[in-house]
């Protein structure tokens, strides 16, 4: 079996701060965001909100993919979001 790497964008309550990460463990990494053991930005911010993952096998993709996302406009991350998720709705239970 082949590991699995994440990308996702996580967001604060009212959606307006977007921040975007990388993880071999969502469930994982999303539980320590939402429970602030993530100490730093998220935690400063209250980002706790999954609203975009993508999975890959390869870490070296999954690094490229978040470089990509990063250097994106905040215009194409909300685009991102909107195309797979349009109402922004918390995605933590559908990894679960």
């Amino acid at each position: 079996m082949s590991k699995q790497y994440y990308v996702y964008i996580l967001t604060n309550f009212t959606n307006t701060v977007l921040y975007t990460g990388i993880t071999n463990d969502l469930v994982r990494r999303i539980y320590e965001h939402k429970n602030h053991l993530a100490k730093g930005f998220t935690d400063k911010y209250n980002v706790t909100k999954l609203v975009y993952f993508e999975n890959t096998d390869s870490v070296e993709s999954a690094i490229a993919r978040e470089k990509q996302i990063k250097a994106g406009s905040r215009q194409r991350k909300i685009d991102l979001i909107n195309s797979n998720n349009p109402s922004w709705e918390d995605l933590c239970n559908t990894i679960i």
